[in-house]
């Protein structure tokens, strides 16, 4: 059956980049002594010595497998090295190798567009500099071509016996008569090439590579001559390669899909799927699937590199094999603390470094049951907002488990049936970058209100409270929620506070005006009071269904503001306790008292309500729990006040604590 060529517009120059046993030779960079030694990177344990998670091509030859344990691979090859992953929180921690993945990425991605695949793949779109090659200096026109790219093996050349190997891949790159594809991947086989020498030079890391027109054949080609060397697909080859290649081989065929074309239609490579029909294909797995595998059969697929440098998720997890399945509660919490602690520490530092935040938490296990009725029965995934910082990221991932262990069990589960986690672990996903020229705060923070719960019947429960957009600044903001209070009627109106646990990691991204505008949005939330004037009470938090769920997984500053309401005082005591904040707003409204006289009656009647407190109504612990910065930042606004205050005497009861912000405590 003849294979659909694309059209020509249609042809690109992909290249898959894929590391040659990357980890062993992130250790030999660490220790150059072991290099040209048989090694093993291994993830130790108790049991057998651990796994092998990266072995060297020296200890391939003696017969040592990924699959094998430690000492499985010393007595396969006594002189193997065997060297340990790094261990933190008890698991293996692989930020070092993600570091020096980040290294070749920083190279490759100078050549055009980059998809950092895993931490040691990356896919190129290459066709921008390819184009600009073959325009400016096209292959028949070099005078030499670099001894790399002549090593390069291309499908589907011929070669007369006894011809040079290097001279007939010259032949073929600097073809006057090949047709523009084919001109492109030439062009693609020197930039490849180049790059590969670039990155083992500045990180002595030598790499692998496949070229070829689309992403799908560039990674089937990569891995076919390994180590450091590159394996170009032009089209003309791409029956050939499919033609053998087992089907379990094909990414996304490993599975279910691949055993059903094995055993429903007899297929045992990519190439035999060239005898069904796309009909046929789409009778039997729908109309996507039947297309999709219609297409893959005939090397075709539109799947375009995504531009991206960074990871789309962040994940921590680890399995419990055997003996070591966890089989408690406690010991479930336990370690999720522990990946949980390790995920939230990425997700700092991914906002730090690269300004992207994530919003879904998700969790993932692995279980079975005693005397299972369904052995097959899946622990079910669960999902929720993402809220930052360690102990709800604990909090979340928990309540996660035990919905998901009720689904698991059933409704009312058995007393005499017990589970086994072999499996956990936790991710991150919806990754975006934070917008640049925030206005405010808020803008960081719209979704950091949203608190997942577990309901009596183990159904996860999502409260989303979305806050307005703070894109228009704090005055237009507070506009907009008074027009939304008023929509709401004598319920109130229900507002989203910034995450105040969690701002000292932004503050460096917070301009000065918007911190004060922050403090500002926090203190007037809750100076308009429930009057008869048409004023509407406003909430802060979240609405709450029960006293049980009220306070569970809030930041601690977000309860000042729910339990603080405002007192007027006399105007004496007004006078006598100025603060730094009644001065900023008797200077606001008196700017704008020449609009009008009902706007200047307006004016006085505020500056005759100052909110007091008194000082042993202030938990002190609530404002040793806020971080350094905002400490600091409130003190900074205190100290003019306390200037003033210089000549009182210390029993006058005045303010000078974080409590000066919000309203007394109504008790």
């Amino acid at each position: 059956m003849p294979v659909a060529r694309p059209e020509t517009s249609d042809a690109r120059v992909i290249a898959h980049v894929d590391m040659d046993c990357f980890y062993v030779q992130v250790e030999q960079r660490k220790q150059p002594e072991l290099r040209g030694l048989p090694t093993a990177v291994v993830q130790y344990n108790e049991w057998q010595g651990g796994g092998l998670i990266a072995v060297s091509y020296e200890a391939r030859k003696c017969g040592v497998k990924r699959s094998m344990r430690g000492d499985e691979a010393k007595a396969a090859c006594p002189e193997i090295q065997l060297v340990q992953v790094p261990v933190a929180r008890g698991k293996a921690d692989l930020n070092t190798y993600r570091s020096a993945g980040s290294e070749v990425v920083s190279i490759l991605a100078l050549s055009g567009k980059c998809e950092r695949a895993s931490i040691d793949e990356v896919y190129l779109d290459l066709t921008d500099a390819a184009e600009s090659m073959l325009a400016d200096a096209p292959p028949e026109s070099l005078e030499s071509i670099d001894e790399e790219a002549l090593k390069s093996h291309i499908l589907g050349m011929r070669r007369e016996d006894g011809d040079d190997f290097k001279e007939s891949v010259r032949d073929w790159i600097c073809r006057k008569d090949a047709d523009r594809r084919d001109k492109l991947l030439a062009c693609g086989i020197i930039i490849v090439a180049a790059l590969r020498k670039q990155v083992l030079k500045e990180t002595e890391f030598s790499c692998s590579a496949g070229i070829a027109h689309n992403k799908m054949l560039a990674k089937l080609a990569s891995g076919m001559n390994k180590p450091a060397q590159q394996t170009v697909v032009p089209y003309s080859a791409v029956q050939e390669l499919l033609s053998s290649l087992p089907v379990k081989k094909m990414k996304q065929l490993g599975g279910k899909l691949g055993t059903s074309l094995q055993t429903d239609l007899g297929i045992d490579t990519v190439g035999d799927l060239l005898q069904f029909s796309e009909t046929k294909l789409q009778e039997h797995y729908g109309i996507n699937t039947g297309t999709w595998l219609w297409n893959i059969a005939r090397g075709i697929s539109g799947e375009e590199v995504q531009g991206r440098l960074l990871p789309k998720s962040h994940g921590s997890g680890k399995t419990f094999p055997g003996p070591r399945a966890l089989k408690s509660l406690s010991n479930v919490q336990h370690w999720l603390n522990q990946l949980s602690e390790e995920l939230s520490e990425r997700l700092s530092s991914d906002l730090e470094q690269n300004k992207r935040i994530a919003s879904t938490l998700t969790l993932h296990a692995s279980a079975f049951r005693s005397r299972d009725s369904d052995s097959h029965k899946k622990f079910p995934s669960k999902s929720c907002p993402l809220r930052y910082g360690v102990t709800k990221v604990q909090e979340d991932a928990f309540n996660l488990f035990q919905a998901a262990l009720r689904e698991y069990m059933g409704p009312f589960g058995n007393k005499q049936e017990t589970w086994r986690i072999t499996g956990l672990s936790v991710s991150a996903s919806k990754i975006v970058d934070i917008p640049s020229g925030t206005s405010s705060i808020m803008r960081y923070f719209q979704s950091q209100s949203t608190v997942p719960s577990c309901s009596a019947d183990g159904c996860v429960q999502e409260h989303i409270v979305n806050a307005p957009s703070a894109s228009e600044g704090c005055s237009e903001q507070r506009s907009v929620e008074t027009q939304a209070a008023s929509l709401e009627g004598d319920t109130g109106a229900t507002y989203t506070l910034p995450d105040l646990d969690n701002l000292h990691k932004n503050i460096d991204l917070i301009p000065e005006k918007d911190m004060s505008c922050l403090l500002n949005e926090t203190t007037d939330f809750q100076t308009q009071s429930g009057s008869n004037k048409g004023t509407q009470t406003k909430r802060i938090g979240r609405k709450t269904n029960n006293a049980k769920e009220k306070n569970q997984g809030m930041p601690s500053i977000v309860d000042i503001f729910k339990n603080y309401t405002a007192t007027p005082q006399s105007k004496q005591e007004t006078r006598e306790d100025s603060t730094v904040s009644s001065t900023s707003k008797r200077a606001n409204f008196s700017s704008r008292s020449s609009h009008s006289s009902e706007v200047n009656q307006e004016v006085e009647e505020r500056r005759e309500t100052e909110w007091s407190y008194k000082i042993g109504e202030i938990d002190q612990s609530v404002f040793d729990e806020l971080p350094a910065e905002i400490q600091r930042e409130f003190r900074s606004l205190l100290r003019p006040n306390k200037q003033l205050k210089a000549g009182k005497s210390k029993g006058d009861g005045s303010a000078s604590s974080i409590a000066h912000y919000f309203p007394p405590l109504n008790r």
